[in-house]
């Protein structure tokens, strides 16, 4: 069933299926959508309130301190590129899901600025700070199709008291300078005593006795103000070069924290991105996979059953062929047991004659094959006995005086006179 789908100025609603080259996305408004042949989800547009909070991290100087800032983020609208990149990353993510990849984001980049600056310029400078973080910041969420809107330091503190001590020193240079500016009023204050005493005591006590104790008392106090300013001078370089000490050891540890964190987010994005490759690949590459597996399965099953056929035809078109083969072999036999029936009758009719045909038929063939022995023999050497034939002559009368004596050879072995039968018949 056709129906509207509507979504509110704080959402976009993302349409894609028949109809469309490219998911269609609509803020703030509707779009007609068809059942089965379409899908549609909504990814929200509200403002999202990220603390990012870095604690131990050391600065330029190696103190460790903590920042805490707070960034305002939301879906970028700007572009239809953006958005649509934003929809490709974020459509299937709850807002918490989102937070948290946004806060890791801005976690990195805030860790990575501390590390360049001093606690000072943290502390006294934060739009500059703030700067730098919103910018670097801003590109790399950018590229995830997301906005930053603001950012800002909400509290920067220590656990060494590195940032109190600032204060303490400050607060002791203006202590040195009250001291000194007390030292100074007293010493004009002691001369002009002494001058007064000088002139008052002028009788009773000698001038330079005067002159001598005031000068005395002033290089007392100076030299006790001088010795607590240096002792108090000494106490902080000594204090700030510990510190140094212990900070410089630790900042091994904490650039190898540093780069683990880098590597697991970056481990994390490649495995949202395999789960959306894999996802796609689903949603494109397998059905189709499905729809030429159930095409190749019902070829096959055809074939195969053309195959079963085919053997059938061809076992029965043999079977017939045999049958007729064996009918012609039968045939053949049933015929020539009747010729030699025939044959069997006519040599029992006509007996000496069938004999005789046989044997004028068999000798041309006796002549020819012993002919055929002797011209195989590759040389033969004849012995003359004086009048005797020789050559071509010799050999004939061999092979005639061979076919001659057959007719005795086969009066011996079957009892039949041939030469008898021959002038029998004539």
């Amino acid at each position: 069933m056709v129906h509207f789908i509507t979504c509110g100025p704080n959402e976009v609603l993302v349409v894609s299926g028949v109809g469309y080259k490219k998911p269609a996305m609509v803020m703030g408004g509707r779009v007609l959508f068809f059942p089965m042949l379409q899908r549609w989800r909504k990814l929200l547009l509200n403002v999202m309130t990220i603390t990012i909070s870095s604690s131990g991290v050391y600065t330029a100087q190696g103190v460790p301190i903590k920042v805490t800032g707070v960034a305002q983020v939301k879906i970028s609208t700007q572009h239809p590129d953006i958005l649509e990149l934003a929809c490709e990353n974020f459509l299937d993510k709850t807002p918490e899901e989102i937070s948290s990849l946004v806060q890791a984001t801005l976690e990195g980049h805030q860790r990575g600025i501390m590390g360049t600056m001093t606690v000072e310029d943290i502390y006294k400078d934060r739009q500059t700070f703030n700067s730098r973080v919103f910018e670097v910041a801003s590109k790399d969420l950018c590229n995830l199709g997301l906005q930053v809107l603001s950012y800002t330091i909400k509290d920067v503190n220590d656990d060494l008291g590195y940032l109190a001590a600032l204060g303490m020193s400050r607060t002791s240079e203006v202590q040195r300078d009250a001291r000194i500016g007390e030292a100074l009023a007293l010493k004009e204050s002691t001369i002009q005593k002494s001058l007064a005493n000088e002139k008052y005591l002028e009788a009773k006590y000698a001038n330079e006795t005067l002159k001598a104790k005031a000068q005395r008392d002033y290089m007392c106090q100076k030299a006790a103000y001088d010795q607590e300013v240096k002792a108090k001078s000494a106490e902080a370089d000594l204090a700030f070069e510990l510190q140094s000490c212990k900070t410089r050891q630790k900042i091994k540890e904490e650039e190898m924290e540093t780069l683990v964190v880098e590597k697991r987010e970056r481990v994390q994005l490649e495995e949202q991105e395999i789960q959306r490759r894999k996802k796609h690949l689903e949603a494109t590459v397998m059905q189709i996979a499905d729809a030429e597996k159930y095409r190749l399965e019902t070829i096959s099953a055809a074939q195969r059953q053309q195959t079963v056929l085919e053997a059938e035809a061809k076992a029965e078109a043999n079977r017939l062929k045999g049958e007729a083969e064996a009918f012609a072999i039968e045939q053949r036999a049933k015929a020539e047991a009747i010729k030699m029936t025939n044959k069997a009758e006519a040599w029992k009719e006509y007996e000496q004659a069938a004999v005789l045909d046989m044997y004028l038929q068999m000798l041309p063939k006796m002549v020819a094959e012993i002919g055929s022995s002797l011209s195989n023999t590759k040389s033969i050497k004849m012995v003359s006995s004086g009048d005797s034939e020789v050559g071509a002559l010799k050999l004939t009368n061999e092979v005639m005086g061979i076919a001659s004596s057959v007719p005795n050879m086969v009066k011996n072995m079957t009892g039949i006179d041939i030469q008898q039968a021959i002038k029998a018949s004539a």
